[in-house]
């Protein structure tokens, strides 16, 4: 009796939403792959302040541009510092860069969306106007004209970015928020006199952020890509704090003497957008309630 009761128990553990989103997300194995990656990145980055390696603006003038060795696993930089030590102080600038932008458009461009949807309207027009015209400009081009705009520095490139980035939250949650608000229990609900918040915070945004966080983690990814541009081009982080893009702008100069100053810094931002990206695949098919 006690095993059929605990099978009974498990059955409908199992068709619950998010066991059933588990299980799916479990067995995509790239999605797994991606969030290994993500994560090692993130737990390197977090650990770098008590990591036991060498400041990452400490210049050895007897060190110039070495090969990697036991002395500096991925070698060292035009004026002598560790690269592994820049590498690591780096990942934190871009992650933050990438997580903190995002967390921007999103608190900017769902609400709006949401508003958009729901509402439609005159609401809807002015909101869908102003981010139509944003979509005109690649994002891109956009993030570096409202960097160049603020001023170089991290915290300027992360406002910009997000910025660039808003019009995506927005146009995703206006189109989710369309299709739920034509759905039977939403029209139950403005119909026995529920206040347009209550319903807004109780139906609509719970069923809005699914898809906005898979939008969320693929949008990281470009957001990384971003931060790295603005900093090959001086608009991000400033000398003498590491960043990826930074780096890379250094090292096109040293590309016959030591092109190991170009590759360490590539082969990062190349891993930590696969990882982004292969994680926000797994969670579009593990959220997607078409998907068994």
């Amino acid at each position: 009796m006690t095993n059929a009761v605990k099978a009974t128990e498990d059955a409908i553990l199992a068709k619950r939403p998010e066991s059933r989103a588990w299980r799916k997300f479990r067995s995509h194995k790239s999605a797994i792959f991606g969030s290994v990656v993500v994560g090692t990145f993130a737990a390197i980055a977090i650990a770098a302040p008590v990591l036991p390696i060498p400041s990452p603006a400490a210049t050895d003038w007897g060190a110039v541009r070495l090969a990697p060795s036991l002395a500096h696993p991925l070698g060292t930089d035009e004026i002598g510092r560790d690269i592994m030590s820049r590498m690591i102080w780096g990942a934190r600038a871009s992650l933050m860069a990438g997580v903190v932008s995002v967390a921007i458009a999103m608190v900017i461009g769902v609400p709006l969306g949401i508003l958009a949807g729901y509402m439609r309207g005159w609401v809807d027009a002015m909101i869908s106007r102003c981010t139509e015209a944003l979509l005109a400009i690649p994002f891109l081009i956009l993030a570096i004209a409202l960097a160049a705009f603020l001023g170089p520095s991290l915290t300027n490139a992360m406002i910009a970015i997000g910025i660039a980035a808003t019009p995506l939250f927005v146009r995703l949650a206006r189109g989710q928020a369309i299709n739920i608000a034509a759905e039977d229990y939403v029209e139950s609900a403005h119909a026995i006199g529920l206040s347009t918040p209550k319903i807004l915070l109780r139906y609509i945004f719970p069923n809005v952020l699914p898809p906005v966080l898979v939008q969320s983690t693929l949008t990281i990814a470009s957001a990384i890509i971003a931060e790295a541009s603005l900093s090959f081009l001086g608009l991000g982080q400033q000398p003498p704090d590491p960043s990826w893009g930074a780096m890379l702008n250094t090292a096109k100069n040293f590309m016959a003497q030591a092109p190991w100053m170009a590759l360490w810094p590539g082969v990062a931002i190349y891993l930590v957008v696969l990882g982004f990206n292969l994680l926000g695949d797994g969670l579009r098919d593990a959220l997607d309630p078409r998907e068994e």
